[in-house]
């Protein structure tokens, strides 16, 4: 896992110091290590060594850190203790370091005290900001109190993503958790993958979709089953087609709108001509001539309303992951429950411009299925929707299987002819 870190850390992008030297920023960091070592002294943990290389990485490219990511990595010597996620948290206090942008827990052991200092860092209450906008805590097992304590700090914080992937939360965990989401319009992306979540989750989260700003839904590896992902897609669905009927009707009605202009203002010329025609100076003739120059107007303007007309935001998403969640017909799933949950989709495909990403892969959704799929992305290409990637379970017809990935697949761009230059 070391490895893995360290290279994350190596492509992640740090700001460098503008007007400053080197010895400035080797200050900066080499300070913060060492507060760090001595908080890990104090509470008899271990220094994490993904922190540590990442810092003086980050020293010798004359760079700031902005991404930290902790992980227990077992060294050839052995450790005598765990590393501890708030000898962190107390070092970026103390430094008062603003900088961090995501924070990754990967794999350690955490304990509701330290998911305690960690809400309280989160949340803007204080006199310093620390402005972190992701947070990652992945491969350890969280209790109801802490999902509570994350989603009371949710909506007082910066996050824009969470990923609580491998957590093992549950369907309970995740009423823990949105209990503070309740119309969040900050966080955008939610990964629950493989946290043991069913399907009476799907009614949970699609309440949740409805109520935040999250286009991004993350659910692989959990066993919604047919009825889950159902329930989830219901809402997505029905907006989304509700909303592609609006549109359509705004289009005509504006289309409409302008055609009925066009010919009044036609009307319109033709009175004002003959009336100048006339040459007749009456205040009678002036006052119609100002009349019908009104009456334009408030027609234009109308035109105008109806065309800046803004619809409310809803609950539409735009990466929707549902691989491996037991979306098939065993189980005692029935075939109704399939069939209910595959013509969601595909009101979901044919109508939602929003969405970008679906995959259902590792759900044996059946030929039948995956060939309606196809007829759906078939017909939101002829309608020239945005282009959708959706990945499927290749336990299909091969033909089936390669259409879909075609009609999926970017296009590669035409090669500029060079034109041959006569001698």
């Amino acid at each position: 896992m070391l490895s893995v870190a360290i290279k994350v850390l190596e492509k992640e992008v740090m700001p460098k110091l503008k007007g400053k030297s080197k010895a400035s920023s080797d200050s900066i960091l080499a300070k913060f290590l060492r507060t760090y070592e001595k908080h890990c002294m104090m509470s008899q943990t271990s220094v994490s060594l993904s922190i540590k290389q990442g810092i003086q990485k980050c020293i010798a490219n004359d760079t700031l850190i902005t991404k930290f990511v902790l992980s227990n990595v077992e060294t050839a010597s052995g450790k005598l203790h765990p590393v501890s996620l708030t000898p962190l948290l107390r070092t970026i206090r103390d430094e008062r370091y603003q900088l961090g942008n995501e924070l990754c827990v990967w794999g350690i052991q955490i304990h509701p005290q330290d998911i305690a200092n960690l809400a309280i860092l989160l949340e803007l209450d204080g006199r310093t900001i620390y402005p972190f906008s992701k947070l990652e805590i992945t491969y350890h097992v969280l209790d109801l109190w802490s999902m509570e304590r994350l989603g009371i700090a949710l909506p007082y914080s910066n996050l824009n993503s969470l990923v609580l992937d491998y957590s093992k939360c549950g369907d309970d965990g995740v009423n823990k958790l949105i209990c503070g989401l309740e119309g969040n319009r900050k966080l955008l992306t939610l990964s629950l993958c493989y946290c043991d979540l069913g399907p009476q989750s799907g009614t949970t989260l699609a309440t949740l979709i409805i109520q935040t700003a999250i286009c991004n839904l993350l659910l692989s590896g959990n066993h919604l089953q047919c009825l889950g992902a159902a329930e989830l897609l219901k809402p997505l669905a029905e907006y989304a087609k509700n909303f592609q009927q609006e549109k359509k009707t705004n289009a005509l009605v504006c289309s409409n709108s302008t055609s009925r202009d066009t010919l009044e203002a036609n009307e319109d010329e033709n009175i004002n001509s003959k009336i100048v025609n006339k040459n007749t100076t009456s205040k009678a003739n002036n006052s119609t001539v100002t009349a019908l120059e009104s009456t334009r107007k408030k027609k234009k303007t109308k035109g105008l309303k109806k065309k800046s007309k803004k619809h409310d935001p809803g609950p539409w998403l735009a990466k929707l992951h549902l691989a491996d969640n037991g979306i098939d017909r065993r189980f005692k799933q029935r075939e109704e429950n399939m069939w209910e949950f595959i013509q969601l989709l595909i009101s979901l495909i044919k109508n939602s411009d929003y969405l970008v990403e679906v995959d259902i892969n590792g759900n044996a959704i059946g030929e039948q299925c995956a060939v309606q799929i196809l007829e759906a992305l078939k017909d939101r290409k002829k309608e020239e929707m945005p282009r959708l990637k959706i990945k499927v379970t290749p336990q299909i017809s091969s033909v089936t299987f390669e259409e879909i990935f075609k009609i999926c697949s970017k296009k590669s761009p035409a090669k500029k002819r060079k034109k041959k230059i006569k001698g």
